[in-house]
């Protein structure tokens, strides 16, 4: 039991670094979270600290995913209370997520827990990861808006799962797939502010993109 307590709470840990916090700090002098949308995550990072800062974060949350999936929840002192590995991935990865989302180093207010699912995913199966972030570009690039892109490609998460698992033959674990129902409850959840500024017209968008979608109706 103690190393299943180990895992869980060492992922947290891992998830709970602010990154895009520090990266304000350092740069700028400033806690991003009082600027731009109010996140601490990679896509205020990209508004408030520039495409380099913003990209930092994104991938270094994205590797604290990762690394909490695979590497943290191979840590064993004693015996696991049950043999599932795939299970002891999962849960690993969920607690990288709450970490990400409720840090306790910046007083509960992290990101999204996009980037660290994200992670998650590609240390549990890279190939639904892939579908997920078609389907996230395809999103981003007809609308502009993260949120709605974000939100898409964790709801088409457990559908990519289930067709998965048809396919192989009923081969993917139960909990992953339990897991990819969870998902994208979890992200709406952390989206609900952004769908009211949806259903109210204020949801902002990035305007590269914006431009790159009118630059490309006009061609």
């Amino acid at each position: 039991m103690t190393s299943l307590i180990l895992i869980l709470l060492l992922s947290y840990l891992i998830g709970s670094i602010p990154t895009s916090i520090i990266m304000g700090k350092l740069m700028k002098g400033i806690d991003v979270r009082q600027f731009g949308s109010g996140n601490a995550g990679g896509t205020n990072a990209f508004r408030v600290l520039g495409w380099k800062a913003g990209l930092f974060v994104s991938l270094f949350d994205i590797a604290k995913g990762v690394f909490a999936t695979v590497v943290i929840s191979q840590i064993r002192i004693d015996k696991l209370p049950f043999d599932n590995e795939t299970l002891v991935m999962v849960l690993a990865g969920l607690c990288a997520i709450l970490g990400h989302t409720f840090t306790i180093f910046a007083g509960f207010k992290g990101g999204k827990g996009v980037a660290a699912g994200a992670g998650m995913i590609i240390g549990l199966y890279p190939s639904a990861f892939l579908f997920c972030l078609l389907v996230f570009t395809l999103v981003l690039v007809s609308t502009g808006i993260v949120s709605i892109s974000s939100m898409t490609a964790a709801v088409s998460l457990p559908f990519i799962m289930l067709i998965s698992n048809r396919l192989s033959g009923g081969q993917i674990d139960a909990g992953l797939i339990i897991f990819s129902f969870i998902i994208p409850l979890f992200i709406i959840y952390t989206h609900r502010t952004n769908i009211k500024r949806l259903i109210n017209g204020e949801e902002r968008s990035f305007d590269k993109i914006r431009l790159f979608r009118r630059k490309k109706k006009n061609s």
